[in-house]
């Protein structure tokens, strides 16, 4: 056995798994019907058999693919059969929550589920939250700079990164665990591997930067007709809410409908008689006093037409099943024959001419059953999910082709927060220029000279 050959000096036997060990294994938590394909999983336990293991994969030209939580939906855990599968699984050590600096260390390993539970105890918050938050993995998150339902407020996981631990393609560590904010000694080498998926290396432990837990939760759907009339309930909740507004996301009338007629779990907060919902939160520190201006504000808004109609969230339950509604994508997902996903950015203005054109000619391609869209407008992120009869590459590509085409021309991108990985490489230059691209590829060059990193993906 190949694999055992290898790495058995560095590992124990249970860390590598090749051959009929492989069968219960997969690339990605939707298709766990499928069996890894892969030369071997290995399982290290630190930073240093990372490092170890990479040393043998350099110098014996290994492809290596990285594996977490296998969340992703642009390829970047696939394989095709000679990869060594590095699994960040047993990395999985919250290694310190310091309340003072108001800091968590973690290993690569740990989901993300587990951070905010860990850290709700201390009556601090990481403010990262997304759907797949109870399989996705920190270190993932990291290597893909996840964004979620709370950009608006904290940013991207980048801004929430104070310190950052990488292993290199030869198996050198790069290490810089501060605690620190400030730091503007040189290059801001963490950038590096934050949203670089992998490519320059492998993420291992990180420390996380953290808010104090927010006391008050408020949340609403509101009603509209006209999407220009969105955007000013944005700019006008901003506003009033002196940076408490903690999410803002819009939903289109009939993925509204969708969301919500599987279950009585995902009831309708509203009547399907709008052609836009807005799922609105804000994080506070009174809950009495901002459940009363929340309320205030949307009957502001109400009495000026800015809005159509709105239900607001009356106790915790009524958050988390608003809140359902919006994170739920099965309801959806289950529903079609076969799915594709888009994650596209692009300026908040353009965003309802922009959609609309798109819905009209998804509809006129033959094969495309249903078409959703929903997303963080916040922050120009819209994300697409088609039905469609076949997996045909013609139909694929005419879908591409749909969403994606005028993107460039408005400074949009084909990938607002999941990356590029092996689905969106021919669409790159689209959202970046030639020259862009020839320095990333210097990059990833210069620091994977033997190009055995999570191959493939991006270029």
């Amino acid at each position: 056995m190949i694999a055992h050959e290898f790495f058995s000096h560095c590992l124990k036997e249970e860390q590598i798994l090749e051959q009929n060990a492989l069968s219960h294994r997969y690339h990605h938590i939707w298709h766990m019907d499928e069996p890894l394909k892969a030369l071997c999983v290995l399982l290290p336990e630190s930073t240093e058999q990372v490092s170890e293991i990479m040393k043998i994969c350099f110098q014996e030209a290994f492809p290596v693919v990285v594996h977490g939580g296998l969340t992703n939906l642009v390829g970047s855990t696939e394989t095709t059969g000679n990869e060594v599968v590095i699994s960040t699984e047993r990395l999985n050590k919250i290694e310190e929550i310091d309340t003072a600096s108001r800091t968590m260390t973690v290993q690569a390993g740990v989901i993300l589920e587990h951070i905010h539970e860990a850290v709700n105890e201390k009556g601090l918050l990481f403010p990262l939250n997304f759907g797949a938050r109870g399989s996705a993995q920190i270190g993932g998150v990291i290597s893909t700079n996840a964004g979620g339902l709370r950009v608006l407020k904290y940013g991207m996981t980048r801004q929430l990164i104070l310190g950052l631990e990488a292993v290199l393609p030869d198996g050198t560590v790069i290490s810089s665990m501060k605690k620190i904010i400030k730091d503007n000694s040189g290059y801001d080498l963490k950038q590096l591997f934050i949203g670089s998926e992998g490519t320059l290396g492998i993420v291992t432990r990180a420390i996380l930067k953290l808010e104090e837990a927010p006391i008050s939760r408020s949340a609403a759907y509101i009603g509209f007709n006209d999407y220009d009339k969105v955007v000013d309930f944005l700019k006008f909740m901003d506003s009033n809410l002196a940076g408490k507004l903690s999410g803002f996301e819009l939903i289109w009338k009939n993925s509204y409908e969708q969301m919500t007629s599987t279950s009585a779990a995902v009831k309708p907060p509203l009547p399907y008689d709008y052609q836009y919902y807005v799922l609105t939160e804000a994080l506070g520190s009174h809950p009495t006093n901002d459940q009363a201006e929340f309320q205030d504000l949307l009957e502001k808004a109400l009495e000026n037409e800015m809005i159509l109609d709105a239900v607001m969230a009356q106790s915790p339950s009524d958050v988390e099943w608003f809140f359902r509604i919006r994170e739920d994508v099965n309801n959806m997902v289950d529903f079609m024959t076969h799915d594709q996903h888009f994650d596209i950015s692009l300026p908040i203005p353009l965003i309802g001419s922009y959609i609309a054109a798109r819905y009209k000619a998804l509809a006129a391609i033959k094969g495309v059953q249903q078409i959703y869209a929903f997303g963080h407008v916040a922050d120009g992120n819209i994300h697409f999910m088609i039905g469609k009869e076949n997996l045909r590459v013609a139909l694929k590509k005419e879908i591409d082709h749909c969403i994606y085409d005028g993107l460039q021309e408005i400074g949009g991108s084909v990938s607002a927060e999941h990356g590029i990985g092996t689905h969106k490489k021919a669409y790159l230059e689209l959202c970046r220029t030639p020259e862009e691209i020839a320095l990333m590829r210097s990059l990833k060059s210069f620091m994977d000279p033997k190009g055995i990193l999570n191959p493939g993906k991006i270029f």
